[in-house]
């Protein structure tokens, strides 16, 4: 009996390490509101049965578990994906039937950041995969960011005040010349005028 159950033992070892699960990527790196795609690959048996597949992604942060996806003897099992995540992940099931789980994560919030465990359970082995996601937060006012450069706008006001001054004391300028002109024409008028009744 004893000798049965360390075969057994030692076969599902062997089964075990020829099954792999891979990330294409150990860590993300996206920002909040933006959409991701998280991937892993597993070995793959063309002659079992999809029925056998069971796979578990979870998302571990220091004080939670939640479940991002789910797929229970081939089949996606939508019930058990945590409220959090509803509505907000796409699965490629092509890619699945050729081992690769991709999963489109969209609307980022920085509670997603965190350690996605992907656990694959076949007939023919079991392994995990791991990567870390990091989600940064968006500036509080996102407007400021965009506002635009009002440096030229002052620098082209000042300049039109600037030469609004300019023409201002340019006229009055050109009018206080003019006016001393007259001034002095009705004077040396004035000047002739008497000269010519000395005269006389």
């Amino acid at each position: 009996m004893i000798c049965r159950i360390l075969l057994l033992i030692i076969l599902t070892s062997c089964v075990s390490g020829s099954f792999v699960v891979n990330v294409t990527q150990t860590s993300y790196q996206a920002e909040e509101n933006h959409n991701i795609t998280l991937e892993w690959t597993f070995t793959t048996k063309p002659d079992r049965s999809w029925i056998y597949i069971f796979i578990l992604c979870n998302l571990i942060t220091e004080d939670n578990v939640s479940v991002l996806y789910h797929v229970h003897e081939g089949v996606e099992v939508s019930e058990s994906q945590d409220e959090k995540f509803s509505g907000r992940v796409q699965s490629d099931k092509d890619a699945l039937r050729e081992g690769r789980i991709r999963l489109q994560l969209s609307r980022l919030r920085t509670d997603d950041s965190g350690l996605y465990r992907c656990e694959v359970n076949t007939d023919y082995g079991f392994s995990v995969g791991r990567c870390r996601l990091n989600v940064t937060a968006v500036p509080d006012c996102p407007e400021c960011e965009r506002k635009p450069d009002t440096s030229n706008t002052e620098t082209q006001q000042f300049t039109g005040v600037y030469c609004g001054l300019s023409a201002v004391v340019l006229l009055f300028g050109c009018f206080s010349f003019i006016y001393s002109l007259h001034r002095k024409q009705n004077f040396y008028s004035k000047l002739s005028d008497a000269c010519q009744s000395v005269s006389r």
